[in-house]
């Protein structure tokens, strides 16, 4: 059949690898493992990982592999009825590409302007009579300014819209071209890129464990991701985090591994793959935690040094000591001395408090832990031009390896469809899908877009995927009928399915999902909706405030994570009629 195929089983295997992989090993697992106990987390998140995450993926792998078609024709194939669940996935593939490429264009920002020296990060710039540092940098630090302000222009509320900022426009249509090269043929190209964007960021992540490790403090910032706290376990919400990590970090549910699996050939252990793809994928968050934490102890030491330097400073030049008497080896004791002898005068000095846990605490995930702490951390390091570059280039990788997948879900469904007519050819169609996406993205280069992608990530990347996935399994399990289901499987493995996949399939993960959907649900129903909004003219540091969305923008909220499952009642509705 005319279907392309992929050159070896490694491309392929690399390809879902690279999907499943992306910017939330980095950035979300490491703090999901900070905030809730450190090596504790674990437990739930391998349980999560065995009764949902593997079953899963296996199901959509054999599914794809066994019917041959991507997401809407799969579905389509198990049941007419069934072919919204297709439907749903391909517009939630449609929305996630829509921002998930506008977060790597912040990244290529950034990664430009890593070629300045120094860093445009690491210092204010002047006021514009160039007197002073300019005011808002100087009251709040050069990272967060550049972030804030040199980054996204960002507008202290969600109803100001503020200007489109051409350095975003221009790094955006950079970003959707690069998608386009590299998807322009579907995975006759993809399938080349791969062999890059996959393997690239395991070095990357390697030599920042090797430069990491080195550092000073590495080790207070290892023993404090790892140091289990088993109390955390009794808080539902540690379970509910872990279940939605493994789910949303496996790329579930998105059609992208169904049209992956469908170019496979029909003869293939998909059993194996699943098992190998959750394993590489969970390993990845885990490795990639130990370079993010020994830089993040690294930084948190620099702090409490700072600290304990400045309070020295004051000491001696109170009491006019010899330059070197006071250490920070020897602070605390200085300190309980002079506080016995002196207590009035050290009273008088305001000396701040410092505690290397506090500093350890300061817990943050997402484009705040890239773009902030990160960058903060990377200035420390000696030859900070160079591990910025390198660090910049490998979150593209990530990010670029999840939007092949993201893409394949929209173009295999559309190319099946025959929306287009056959003649169509393929490189005009991914041209078509860029063109369009990246107009509709210019949204998001305004000055309220880091908002917008924040909602869209909230609502359009979350509940959709929970529901779409149980669908899926309800639908594979009684509806095409597990006991079919698993002669096909056996046909393609040559091995009969065992009783795990059996016991998960028919009961654990619906029930699973059913679960954390409730969960998930009532907790977003409990949280106000509400985000925090930079504002420079906040009086007080930091300027950073909490504003509740306005009810047109809670409007938009509800109506991105329920577009994508009324697709489910509404197609088989239709076929009802018909």
């Amino acid at each position: 059949d005319g279907r392309p195929k992929w050159d070896n089983k490694f491309q392929y295997i690399l390809s879902c690898i690279g999907f499943a992989v992306g910017l939330g090993n980095v950035w979300r697992f490491p703090y999901l493992c900070q905030i809730h106990g450190g090596g504790a987390f674990l437990i739930p998140y391998f349980i999560a990982l065995f009764f949902e995450g593997i079953p899963l993926l296996h199901l959509e792998l054999a599914l794809g592999q066994c019917l041959r078609k991507g997401s809407i024709g799969a579905w389509n194939t198990v049941s007419p009825y069934l072919g919204g669940v297709g439907v749903g996935s391909w517009v939630v593939s449609v929305l996630v590409s829509l921002y998930y490429n506008t977060v790597l264009t912040w990244v290529m920002w950034y990664l430009i302007n890593s070629f300045q020296e120094p860093l445009p990060w690491s210092v204010c710039p002047l006021n514009a009579n160039r007197t002073g540092f300019n005011k808002e940098c100087y009251e709040s630090t050069a990272v967060n300014y550049f972030w804030y302000r040199k980054t996204l222009n960002i507008t202290p509320d969600i109803s100001e819209s503020g200007t489109l900022q051409w350095w975003l426009i221009l790094c955006l249509a950079t970003c959707w071209a690069i998608v386009y090269l590299c998807t322009i043929r579907g995975i006759e190209t993809t399938g080349k890129a791969i062999y890059v964007t996959a393997i690239f960021p395991y070095l990357v992540l390697t030599i920042f464990l090797i430069q990491g490790l080195t550092l000073p403090g590495a080790t207070d910032g290892l023993a404090y991701l790892f140091t289990p706290n088993l109390n955390t376990l009794k808080n539902p919400r540690v379970w509910l985090d872990a279940a939605t990590q493994i789910f949303f970090s496996l790329s579930l549910a998105f059609g992208g591994l169904i049209a992956f699996s469908s170019y496979n050939l029909p003869k293939n252990d998909c059993e194996k793959d699943a098992v190998t793809v959750a394993i590489v994928n969970s390993m990845t968050s885990l490795y990639a935690s130990i370079p993010v934490f020994s830089v993040l102890g690294f930084k948190a030491t620099t702090a409490y040094w700072d600290c304990l330097d400045r309070n020295i400073m004051s000491i001696i030049n109170e009491f006019d000591l010899p330059e070197e008497s006071i250490m920070r080896q020897n602070y605390t004791s200085w300190i309980s001395f002079l506080n016995s002898s002196h207590p009035e005068k050290i009273a008088g000095l305001k000396l701040k408090s410092c505690d290397l846990q506090e500093f350890l605490d300061q817990s943050v995930s997402g484009t705040g832990l890239a773009f902030i702490v990160f960058t903060q951390a990377i200035i420390l390091m000696p030859g900070s031009q160079a591990w910025a570059i390198l660090f910049f280039i490998m979150l593209f990788s990530l990010g670029l390896s999840s939007m092949f997948g993201n893409i394949e879900g929209v173009f295999t469904p559309l190319l099946e469809l025959q929306i287009v007519s056959k003649s169509t050819p393929k490189e005009l169609l991914s041209g078509i899908i860029c063109l369009i996406s990246f107009l509709i993205a210019l949204c998001f280069t305004l000055g309220s877009g880091s908002y917008w992608i924040d909602i869209f990530d909230r609502y359009a990347g979350s509940v959709p995927l929970l529901v779409i996935a149980f669908f899926e399994v309800i639908g594979v399990v009684y509806v095409y009928k597990i006991k079919r289901f698993s002669k096909d499987v056996k046909w393609m493995t040559g091995r009969k399915l065992n009783l795990y996949w059996q016991i998960t399939w028919r009961f654990i993960s619906p029930l699973l999902l059913l679960i954390v959907f409730m969960a998930f649900v009532t907790l977003q129903m409990l949280r106000p909706p509400s985000y925090s909004a930079w504002n420079p003219k906040y009086e007080g540091f930091p300027m950073k405030e909490e504003k509740v969305y306005p009810p047109w923008v809670q409007a938009i909220c509800v109506l991105l994570a329920a577009l994508p499952c009324t697709c489910i009642p509404l197609v088989a509705l239709f076929h009802l009629i018909k």
